[in-house]
């Protein structure tokens, strides 16, 4: 794909990449530590599995997430406000139009996914239809269509390929017997299972924070890509105040049932907590409120 117009950021950019090198470290670690732990040829098997779920899990990645939010696919016809919003931004930014879709829920969302710009979707709520003005949806649209531009489904599912393994030999390794219950050869005596046990929750727990701040990182850069492509930082601005605000108005079963896919949306499907932990996706309202205060200082138009 050629590149898009959407302004880059080397800060984050080289934060980002900072964070990717680490978990790709976090997962030599993992293969290294399981082949001497029990054997090279179960290390390599680790490996391959853990990005063979990965790779499956971003080739379908726009079909889990529609499913997921309960969305459907709509077209120009039946939602042309939407659509000719989305072909707008897209000839803005340079880039080719995804999927569009729709999931019946209250929740006030949107959500981009897919493997490729030219395989995705952008998908957003009848609860933000009915909550966001035209300019604070559009800010919103931008926001994903800069994720889609930027390969961020791609960059996710390969980072989380040391997690998803570590997490699969966590739980096998709990039961022991899947190693035989064998000691090492060593001093300490200690079973190997339980040896594979304390290398797979290690590298689980270090590469859950790392793909964390990764989370906030990519949120952050799409924030920022989305305000210089519409030029109205303080749309967005305000389309998040008002999500964070719907939020706490939501049923918690409403929200239950999108929490699956929250990771991918503008803003996390919860209410009443403090987004400023190591375990939270997003960056925090008033980090993202800051950055596009910012963004309208450096355009040189008043605030709202």
């Amino acid at each position: 794909m050629a590149q898009s117009r959407f302004i880059p950021d080397r800060g984050l950019t080289t934060r980002m990449t900072l964070v990717m090198f680490l978990l790709g470290l976090v997962f030599v670690v993992l293969v290294v530590g399981i082949a001497a732990a029990v054997g090279g040829g179960l290390g390599v098997l680790v490996g391959i599995v853990g990005i063979g779920v990965a790779v499956y899990q971003w080739s379908s990645s726009d079909k889990i997430a529609m499913k997921a939010m309960r969305a459907r696919e709509v077209t120009p016809e039946q939602a042309p406000e939407l659509h000719g919003m989305i072909d707008r931004l897209c000839a803005m930014a340079d880039m080719p139009k995804p999927r569009v879709g729709i999931a019946d829920t209250s929740v006030p969302n949107a959500f981009a996914t897919g493997r490729s710009p030219d395989r995705s979707v952008v998908c957003v709520t009848t609860g933000i239809l009915n909550l966001l003005t035209a300019e604070e949806l559009e800010g919103v649209l931008a926001h994903e269509l800069s994720h889609v531009a930027h390969r961020d489904v791609l960059v996710m599912t390969v980072a989380s390929s040391a997690g998803i393994a570590a997490g699969m030999l966590t739980q096998g390794a709990q039961y022991g017997a899947m190693f035989g219950g064998r000691s090492r050869d060593n001093n300490s005596g200690l079973p190997v299972w339980l040896v594979v046990l304390l290398i797979s929750v290690v590298v689980y727990a270090v590469s859950f924070v790392l793909l964390r701040l990764l989370s906030r990182y990519r949120e952050m850069s799409a924030d920022r890509a989305g305000a210089y492509l519409t030029m109205k930082p303080a749309a967005l601005a305000s389309a998040l105040q008002k999500i964070s605000g719907g939020m706490n108005q939501i049923p918690d079963r409403d929200l239950r049932q999108v929490s699956a896919a929250s990771a991918l949306c503008i803003a996390p499907a919860v209410k009443g907590v403090s987004l400023k932990t190591l375990t939270s996706t997003h960056p925090s309202l008033e980090q993202r409120l800051e950055q596009l205060a910012k963004i309208q200082t450096e355009l040189g138009r008043p605030t709202r």
